[in-house]
């Protein structure tokens, strides 16, 4: 495959620290390889985790892409998530809109980024896709892994066995591993709005027509919260600069079950954007 693939034990530099973001100490982590080579047009890759996710979240996947890519890879914690403070307000159904309109854009401001790829999962690719249609200055491009657009039944189903298991204590105890005592505010939260009846008419495949830069948009063949509908109008809204690319075998988190592959595909990806 076509690209600047590095060596995977290429050295890299790591900052972490906290962005006064909406009166709030978000934390961020920025992961640059040592010997890249400076320069102002340089995109970063600024991760966007899911909707139970956070920096830690990522494991090795950040470390392996700027290796690879020898570009920075900056991941943040949502407020409300991982290291970031706990929320004092509830989701609105709009929630995905606040971060990708109102707060990603301090972030990026925050950090120093004017040229962007995005790189969103589940909910972050759904911040990603808004982000992109309504700040398109700072965003070069983005990649999205099991992004939705819209509510289907099966991401109504996997929610739901995902609440029998956080029943069972498994998944609290897991995510409190990463979350601390706001695991179990971030994961009903979460479940509840997705599963709300006044969510279910959620769509966003009104923006789709406003993105203009390339986009990569990733789904696993075995996703159990979305199917090939998501894909299919993501690329059929957004046109010809956007690329589907399925994972056989891969669930709902394909730089997990398949980190090779989708880290060799957004080295190919952001390569042909220089």
């Amino acid at each position: 495959m076509a690209g600047k693939r590095r060596d995977r034990h290429t050295a890299l530099k790591v900052d972490e620290g906290r962005l006064q973001v909406a009166e709030q100490a978000l934390y961020y982590r920025r992961i640059t390889a040592v010997d890249a080579t400076p320069s102002g047009r340089a995109p970063s890759l600024v991760l966007l985790h899911e909707g139970l996710g956070c920096t830690a979240m990522w494991h090795d996947f950040p470390a392996a892409l700027a290796g690879a890519t020898q570009h920075s890879v900056v991941s943040y914690d949502r407020w409300g998530y991982g290291r970031s403070p706990k929320r004092s307000t509830p989701w609105q159904k709009n929630y995905l809109h606040v971060e990708a309109q109102d707060v990603l854009p301090q972030v990026l401001e925050e950090l120093g980024i004017n040229n962007a790829v995005l790189v969103g999962h589940s909910d972050g690719g759904s911040i990603a896709l808004l982000a992109a249609a309504a700040c398109p200055q700072k965003i070069t491009a983005i990649v999205t892994e099991a992004a939705h657009v819209f509510v289907e039944s099966i991401t109504l189903q996997g929610i739901r066995q995902t609440v029998r298991l956080f029943g069972q204590r498994q998944l609290e105890r897991r995510l409190a591993g990463y979350h601390g005592d706001k695991a179990f505010v971030v994961f009903r939260t979460w479940a509840d709005t997705w599963l709300s009846p006044s969510f279910r008419d959620w769509n966003i495949e009104d923006c789709l027509g406003r993105v203009q830069c390339p986009a990569l948009i990733i789904q696993g063949r075995e996703d159990n919260y979305g199917t090939a509908r998501q894909v299919e109008s993501i690329v059929a809204g957004i046109g010809p600069k956007a690329q589907p690319m399925f994972i056989p075998e891969c669930g709902h988190a394909p730089h997990r079950d398949a980190p090779e592959h989708v880290r060799d595909a957004i080295v190919e990806f952001v390569s042909a954007l220089e």
